[in-house]
């Protein structure tokens, strides 16, 4: 296991997701398993413009020092990793369109040829209460994967958190939601004027 690529490939992924507005400068999060009970995530305070080696950390799956410089997100992760095992990669992210379409809507329907063939009908989970979400989101975001055998999960007014054994078909999954969702608002908004 090359780590030094690993950290390579997220840190390429980061910068690529954070010109496309999917993570905030400290909102998202982005790892890779490396043996049975390690990952690779971004500590808390990692800028997703130039994460760099010292921002991104390897954490084993029992609780250490290091957890409390890894991102909020290590716990759900870490989840995802033990009771997927498909789960390679995994990234959280707030790409605009998406996150914004989820909040008036409770089911994605592409109309675009590609997230049609892509996607297909993704249901949005709605978390009912954000006060206790990150008591519950590890249990939830994997249970939800699970249960409806799929690797992509959008979270009404929370992001998307999405999984896969390849980082380069994580990535464009998203790219092809967050076009297919902004194909759907301008389609909303043009039906909206025409009335």
């Amino acid at each position: 296991m090359n780590k030094k690529y690993i950290k390579k490939q997220l840190s390429e992924l980061a910068l690529s997701m954070f010109r496309k507005d999917f993570f905030g400068i400290y909102h998202g999060s982005i790892s890779s398993k490396t043996e049975s009970s390690r990952f690779i995530i971004n500590t808390k305070d990692a800028i997703f413009d130039a994460v760099n080696e010292e921002q991104l950390i390897e954490l084993y799956y029992r609780r250490d020092y290091r957890w409390k410089i890894a991102s909020i997100d290590a716990g759900i992760h870490l989840s995802i990793y033990e009771q997927i095992s498909d789960a390679k990669f995994i990234s959280f992210t707030m790409p605009p369109f998406t996150t914004s379409y989820s909040l008036e809507h409770s089911i994605i329907i592409p109309k675009d040829y590609f997230g049609d063939q892509e996607l297909g009908k993704i249901v949005i989970y709605d978390p009912k209460e954000f006060d206790d979400w990150y008591d519950r989101a590890s249990s939830e975001i994997a249970h939800y994967f699970i249960q409806n055998k799929t690797n992509i999960m959008v979270i009404k007014g929370y992001g998307v958190y999405t999984y896969n054994r390849d980082i380069h078909a994580m990535a464009k999954k998203l790219a092809i939601l967050e076009r297919s969702c902004r194909i759907l608002m301008l389609d909303n908004t043009a039906a909206s004027i025409d009335l």
